[in-house]
C-alpha cells in the first residue's frame, strides 16, 4: 500500500473528535514508551561494544526501513520522532526508566481503548499489525498533503 492508502485505512476507525484527541496525545506517548522499553532490555556483549547500539536503535532502524518504503518524507518524519525519543532517553537519564516506560505504556493504551470505545470501532492494528507503525504518521497526516 502507498502512504495515503495506509493513512486513509487507519482513519476509518478514527473519526470521532474525542478519539482523535486521545490518539494525538497517546500515540506519541506509546511510541516513546516502546522505545524506552526496548532501551531497557540488556544487550549482549557484542552489542555493548558499539556506541548507542541497543535494542531500541536496532528496532528503530528496522522500522525506519518500513517508513522509507512509504517515501522520503514519512522516513524523515519518523527519523525525527525516533531521534527525539532516543535523545530524551539519553539526555534526561531517567532514574527509573523501566517503571516510567511501563506506566506511560499502560496508561496511554487504556486511553486508546477508551477512545475506541467512544468511537465504536476496533483499533486498526487488530486487522494488521503494521497499523502500529502507521499511527505515528497518521497523527501528523496534515504534513503529507
Amino acid at each position: 500500500m502507498k502512504l495515503h492508502e495506509w493513512l486513509d485505512a487507519y482513519g476509518v476507525s478514527h473519526k470521532n473528535q474525542t478519539n482523535i484527541i486521545i490518539h494525538k496525545i497517546c500515540v506519541p506517548a506509546i511510541f516513546w514508551s516502546v522505545i524506552a522499553l526496548l532501551f531497557c532490555i540488556p544487550v549482549p556483549s557484542f552489542m555493548s561494544n558499539i556506541p548507542y547500539f541497543n535494542w531500541a536503535t536496532l528496532v528503530a532502524v528496522l522500522a525506519l526501513g518500513f517508513y522509507f518504503t512509504l517515501g522520503l518524507k514519512p522516513f524523515l518524519v519518523m527519523f525525527t520522532q525516533v531521534f527525539l525519543a532516543l535523545g530524551s532517553i539519553y539526555y534526561f537519564k531517567f532514574d527509573n526508566l523501566l517503571m516510567l516506560a511501563v506506566g506511560v505504556f499502560i496508561i496511554a493504551w487504556i486511553f486508546q481503548f477508551v477512545g475506541h470505545k467512544i468511537e465504536g470501532k476496533k483499533p486498526s492494528f487488530i486487522d494488521d499489525l503494521k497499523f502500529l507503525l502507521i499511527g505515528p504518521l497518521w497523527i501528523m497526516k496534515g504534513i503529507f498533503n
